[in-house]
Formats: C-alpha cells, sequence, structure tokens
C-alpha cells in the first residue's frame, strides 16, 4: 500500500523534497540575517504595545501587514517542521512568531527566549554579526 502510494506520487514527493531542500538551505542563510537585526531591548519591557503609524498608503500597510503575517506562518510551519527534519527548528519558529501578528505573541516570544540554550545561540549568531547581545531583563541593558 505504501509503496503504491509512493509510485503514484512520486513528482509530488520530488517537489516535496526539492522545497524540503530550499527551506533547509534559506534557513540557514535568512534566520541568522533576520536574528542579526532584532533590536538589542527588543525583550526587555513586560509589554510590547503594537506600532499604529500613520500612514498615506492605509492599504499599502495593509497588504504589507498581511503578507508579512503570512512569511511568518510560513517561517512557523517550516520550524515545526525542523523540529523532526534537520534545520534550525526553534531558532525558525521564533523569528516566523516575531513576523506574525496574534495574541499573547510577546509573551511566548519571551518563554522561548529565557530558555538559556535558546538566548546563548541567538547571541552567539549576534556575534558572528558583530551585533550586541540580547538584553533580556531591564537591568542588563543599563549595565551595557
Amino acid at each position: 500500500m505504501l509503496f503504491e502510494f509512493l509510485a503514484e506520487h512520486q513528482q509530488l514527493i520530488g517537489w516535496l523534497g526539492a522545497l524540503s531542500v530550499l527551506i533547509f538551505f534559506g534557513s540557514l542563510v535568512l534566520i541568522p540575517w533576520l536574528i542579526a537585526r532584532i533590536p538589542v531591548d527588543y525583550f526587555q519591557a513586560e509589554k510590547r504595545f503594537p506600532f499604529r503609524a500613520k500612514s498615506r498608503y492605509p492599504k499599502l500597510d495593509r497588504s504589507l501587514t498581511v503578507l508579512k503575517n503570512i512569511l511568518g506562518i510560513v517561517f512557523i510551519l517550516a520550524g515545526l517542521a525542523m523540529l523532526f527534519l534537520p534545520g534550525q527548528g526553534l531558532l525558525t519558529l521564533l523569528v516566523g512568531m516575531m513576523m506574525s501578528n496574534f495574541p499573547g505573541k510577546y509573551k511566548l516570544e519571551r518563554k522561548i527566549v529565557a530558555k538559556p540554550s535558546v538566548l546563548k545561540t541567538l547571541n552567539w549568531i549576534r556575534r558572528k554579526y558583530k551585533r550586541p547581545p540580547l538584553a533580556t531583563d531591564p537591568l542588563q541593558a543599563q549595565q551595557e
């Protein structure tokens, strides 16, 4: 039964394999680049309030927000897949969450970054890009 399915869907399996390789290598380049651009004090505040800029082009703003959320969802799905496949699963999930808008997002981001292994990896990547380490509490910002 499994062999029949594989024989019938060879093209689909080939496309999924190619997509998996593309996402893997894309994440190796894109995820560190995005992590290097996180503001140093991003995780310090207890609460984060959404930024609402007044624009002359509200339709364009909404369209860009929708595209950003779609890209964030793609990163979240890729991160979930990378938890079982080769790749940077937790980091990809974190970047996808940071790109998306949903209730409770900031609290969840802070919970993930509070894990010492995640914060250590984020700061290691930031060092490679010659960026300062992420500050995770208000006292840390005053010391730097």
